[in-house]
């Protein structure tokens, strides 16, 4: 969630219908999976970035959505052939048109009617043109087909942003230039050939074959009565000659229903990974909107066992491996990457290989952090990448190079800088962490002087010492799984570092200056400036009050037991925001779906509602689940609290609506809330099945009265890794009133 992207509005975006995979209505058993996705769900947002409905084959490298800069907009610009990051901007651009050749423009911008939109199928009317658009994809490749009802010369507009493009006698070639100077190429082919071709510039139409520079457009122009145009291309990140065998592979000679209906199958395959049965209609989209949105991130570049690295610049072979790029391991370390685990273990291991490679093609051997198709962006704070390795491999991954993960790992910690928002190597703050085991804090109003630090992002130093606390346990593990002793030695002594900034007056983590001294006055809720960067990072020190996901036995024993434990989790849902909403969010944009001082809208919140767990109160972690989910995510325009970084959120939804979660990823445990669904079966990718099975549950029936795995009692609200690896079922009793006995340890 991050006010850092809210990108202008060349973002590709393009449908909308508020519910509208809803509107048709169906009798439960006639639909599939894929049948309960709504794209739209959460594309108006509370505050900042919404959802964006796009179309895409899950972890493809093709992805479009309507060009319009947010839900309510009543143009589109244009239709855009590729997403080239996630919500980011789009590369190319194609406008049919029926008018005067004065009014043509680079893109037009149309009105529209009649929108719909699935994961894999786009259909718009473009009534002010009397146009009907409808697309259909497939990986690397899709195609438009287009229809005319006007008695009228017939334009297609083909626009690179800043490329360039040539028409070769029956198709148009191009590439764009989008950041880091990262190329994305095209190969188009119209199936009906143009009467007449020519650029267009800002003096009108030029008859000639190629364009080249900042909106270089080619147009084709077809006589009077073209009823129908259809256009099929591919997309490649390598060269124009791979776009065409990557078109000519996927879509050429299909028709837009064809890849549609494929698409469509594509999807029922993956989303049918884990059945759920029970629940009411909107529970149950909400469910595969959420498990729909893991699948937008990350983004396989394979192409014919090869891709573009753009960490090195350079063309390789991937070895007939996938290679993935294009995740904010920030958000989706948490549980985007634990569900991948579950439900596509040999694709979480690809994942993994791929960052490992990366790690290797960058000028330092460090592990990336926020990987994307223009390089590594080093966002937000700590190297949470680390503890994707370790949960992977403590849960059994083990088909990528560890030795080699953990060099790259430690690099990025120890090496590189921990300024947020940096990829400058270690400097003065490092040296401090190291020496003190904290990152000094600033008063307000003094100045910075550590060139490393980013003006905006700040020092961030109560996160960064918690993130890198966490770090440093992961760190630990691995380098135990690899014997080396002393470095796990190392690393688990300064997993502890969190408690140095631990007040025990007022157990919260605070602030402290180089000399050690907490920083005051201060205001747990308000201090810190924008987003509380001063001293937090998006979020105030209530959430981060939480953030010791490896060890929360200790927290709970800083604070001075379960029952001031209990006592403040429940004040972290009572605490008011201390100003109006207008002033609250005005500073603290990021902290919205707020219940108290608790944000559901960002994930440093994700594992907190679960915490009752470790404190013998299960039974509210039973019910704030239910609420949460209940009034945050719902089947609806503004149906998601906050910024929703391609799964980093929706993974939360799939795995509390299943009943448990991966609180502390490196530990191959997960902590049980309330199961959503009266059935759920998991398809694990060794051949077996995991059931979750609770009668009766609903939002009345809330509360686990009692549970069994596989025919034995389960008293302890704990799941292990292998228990679910094995197959076999967990079933709960549900009741109306919370069993306050159960799971108490």
């Amino acid at each position: 969630m991050r006010k850092k992207f809210i990108y202008p509005t060349i973002i590709v975006l393009f449908f909308c219908l508020g519910t509208q995979s809803c509107s048709v209505q169906k009798t439960e058993n006639s639909k599939s999976e894929v049948d309960y996705v709504n794209p739209y769900m959460g594309n108006i947002s509370h505050l900042l970035v919404p959802t964006f409905p796009t179309v895409y084959l899950p972890n493809s490298l093709l992805r479009v959505c309507p060009g319009r800069r947010d839900y309510t907009e009543i143009e589109l610009n244009g239709l855009p052939l590729i997403l080239t990051s996630h919500r980011g901007s789009s590369a190319f651009n194609l406008s049919p048109f029926q008018g005067e050749e004065s009014e043509l423009k680079p893109v037009i911008r149309f009105r529209y009617d009649q929108e719909k939109l699935t994961p894999y199928s786009y259909s718009v009317y473009l009534d002010e043109q009397n146009i009907q658009v409808d697309f259909g994809l497939s990986h690397q490749s899709a195609a438009y087909e287009i229809q005319f009802e006007k008695d009228a010369p017939a334009y297609l507009i083909l626009n690179s942003g800043d490329g360039g493009m040539n028409w070769d006698g029956k198709s148009i070639s191009g590439y764009q230039i989008i950041e880091n100077n990262t190329r994305v190429y095209l190969y188009l082919v119209p199936e009906d050939l143009p009467q007449q071709v020519s650029r267009l510039q800002d003096s009108g139409l030029l008859e000639a074959a190629d364009a080249e520079g900042k909106n270089a457009c080619l147009v084709l122009k077809y006589p009077n009565g073209t009823k129908k145009l259809d256009v099929h291309y591919g997309i490649s990140f390598i060269d124009e000659e791979q776009a065409k065998a990557n078109m000519q592979r996927e879509v050429a000679g299909k028709s837009v229903a064809e890849l549609q209906s494929a698409g469509r199958d594509a999807w029922n395959v993956a989303l049918g990974k884990i059945k759920v049965r029970g629940g009411t209609e909107n529970e149950q989209t909400v469910f595969y909107t959420s498990l729909y949105r893991c699948y937008e991130r990350p983004v396989c570049i394979s192409e014919d066992g090869r891709y573009y690295s753009p960490f090195d610049k350079t063309i390789h072979e991937d070895n007939d491996r996938p290679f993935y790029t294009d995740d904010w391991i920030w958000d989706s370390f948490r549980a985007h990457h634990p569900l991948r685990i579950l439900i596509d273990s040999k694709k979480e291991e690809d994942i993994l290989n791929s960052y490992v490679l990366s790690a290797q093609q960058m000028d330092h051997l460090w592990f990336p952090t926020f990987p994307m198709i223009t390089g590594d962006s080093r966002g937000m704070n700590s190297n949470h990448g680390v503890a994707s390795v370790i949960d992977a491999y403590r849960k059994g991954l083990r088909n990528f190079d560890l030795e080699i993960a953990y060099e790259a790992c430690k690099g990025a910690i120890m090496e590189k800088t921990l300024a947020p928002w940096s990829g400058k190597p270690a400097g003065e703050l490092d040296q401090f962490y190291k020496d003190h085991g904290y990152i000094p804090a600033l008063y307000e109003g003094e100045e910075e002087t550590i060139p490393e630090v980013h003006p905006f992002e700040r020092r961030q130093p109560v996160a960064v010492t918690l993130g890198t606390s966490y770090d440093e346990w992961c760190l630990s593990l691995i380098a135990d799984e690899l014997g080396k002793k002393e470095e796990a030695e190392y690393f688990k002594k300064a997993s502890f570092n969190y408690r140095n900034l631990f007040n025990k007056e007022t157990n919260f983590f605070h602030p402290k200056d180089k000399d050690g001294r907490f920083i005051e006055p201060f205001d747990y809720t308000f201090s810190g400036g924008m987003g509380a960067r001063g001293f937090y990072d998006e979020n105030n020190a209530w959430t981060y009050r939480w953030d010791v996901q490896h060890n929360i036995p200790d927290l709970i024993s800083l604070m001075g037991g379960k029952e001031e434990f209990v006592k403040n989790l429940d004040a972290t849902f009572t605490e008011a925001l201390g100003r109006s909403k207008y002033a609250f969010y005005a500073q603290l944009p990021d902290q919205t779906g707020n219940v108290g001082q608790f944000t559901m809208a960002n994930e440093p919140s994700l594992h907190i509602p679960y915490l009752y767990n470790f404190a013998g109160q299960p039974w509210k972690t039973q019910k704030r689940l239910r609420k949460l989910l209940h009034e945050w995510f719902r089947n609806d325009l503004m149906g998601v609290p906050g910024d929703e970084d391609g799964g980093g959120m929706s993974s939360f939804v799939v795995f509390s609506a299943m009943g448990f979660y991966p609180v502390t990823p490196g530990s191959p445990n997960y902590t049980i809330g309330s199961p959503m669904f009266e059935h759920v079966s998991v398809s694990l990718e060794n051949g077996k099945a995991f059931e979750i099975v609770a009668p009766n549950a609903s939002d009345v029936n809330k509360y686990i009265q009692s549970a069994t795995l596989n025919g034995e009692a389960l008293n302890t609200p704990w799941i292990s890794h292998e228990d679910i690896m094995k197959g076999g079922k967990l079933v709960f009793k549900m009741g109306p009133k919370a069993n306050k006995s159960w799971g108490v340890e």
